[in-house]
């Protein structure tokens, strides 16, 4: 895995742990570890945390609790709202230990509600929480380009800043605990549409006969840019899909989207649309293809 081209200052490194070692958090906490962290790992499958401490270095536990017991920071990267719980505040969840002035920087996409949950129950045990979901996917994992949109308290943004860094190329506080969440949902609404409306317009074009590379080439260079035409345009047109972001995870993104909208009263219908699309490529077989396949609809 390629390291991004940065440098850290060996005085500033901390205790971590990071549990979930899926497709983001097992690059996630590479970087962490070549900025001169020291990591403990946990995962749900313990011989994946074993091979990621045999291939990369670090310490790895066999439960939450005992990764986050002398951490400093505990970064999460699960699945949902109900496996976040789980490993913070289950029967052998990090917060039953993480020392108190400790941070939890959780990475996993979750709903708005968990996280205002989890940043209360984390304050009553002197410690703090940030939510901090990511984009830019698994290549910004590995490449340590991700942006990353936070919810918190001011103060534990500005301790863990500097060691997000370690694998983003922008990190930003944008309110209260929440806060995070629902600019990821915002990101995921444009996601959406973007790919949709790329799907339909590569779509159109195959069937008029162009050569549909030689148009991304040219229209990639104006207006119609996007990193989704430029990233996924060339393997939308080739039917290549077995790689990225999957269309389950999207349409659980989705879920949170539109329960979160119906709670503050927004009308989202092309987002609901979308949200319906994929689920026709899940009918289909295609849950684990990557967002892109939103085109196989169309042929």
């Amino acid at each position: 895995m390629k390291a991004a081209d940065k440098s850290y200052d060996p005085i500033h490194a901390h205790k971590v742990a990071f549990i979930g070692l899926g497709t983001m958090g097992g690059p996630m906490a590479v970087h962490l570890l070549r900025a001169g962290h020291q990591v403990t790992v946990y995962n749900r499958t313990d011989a994946k945390a074993r091979a990621w401490v045999a291939e990369h270095g670090g310490e790895h536990a066999l439960t939450p609790a005992d990764a986050a017991r002398d951490a400093e920071i505990v970064f999460t990267c699960v699945g949902n709202d109900d496996d976040l719980r789980e490993v913070l505040i289950g029967a052998e969840g990090a917060l039953n230990t993480l020392p108190k002035g400790g941070i939890v920087v959780d990475h996993t996409t979750t709903s708005a509600e968990v996280a205002r949950e989890l940043s209360h129950l984390a304050l009553e045990k002197g410690c703090a929480f940030v939510d901090a979901p990511v984009s830019g996917g698994n290549l910004g994992a590995i490449n340590g380009v991700l942006t990353v949109m936070c919810g918190g308290a001011p103060y534990a943004f500005d301790r863990v800043k500097p060691v997000i860094m370690a694998y983003s190329r922008a990190v930003t506080l944008l309110g209260d605990s929440g806060s995070g969440q629902l600019a990821k949902m915002v990101n995921q609404i444009c996601v959406g549409g973007v790919l949709q409306s790329l799907a339909e317009a590569l779509a159109f074009g195959q069937k008029a006969g162009l050569d549909m590379q030689q148009v991304i080439d040219v229209i990639s260079q104006g207006a119609a840019s996007s990193w989704q035409m430029v990233n996924r345009g060339p393997t939308m047109i080739k039917d290549e899909f077995d790689f990225g972001f999957a269309v389950d995870w999207m349409r659980k993104d989705l879920g949170l989207v539109l329960d979160e909208a119906r709670r503050h009263g927004a009308r989202l219908p092309v987002t609901a649309l979308i949200d319906q699309f994929y689920a026709d490529v899940q009918a289909a077989g295609g849950g684990r293809l990557d967002t892109s396949s939103l085109i196989k609809r169309l042929r």
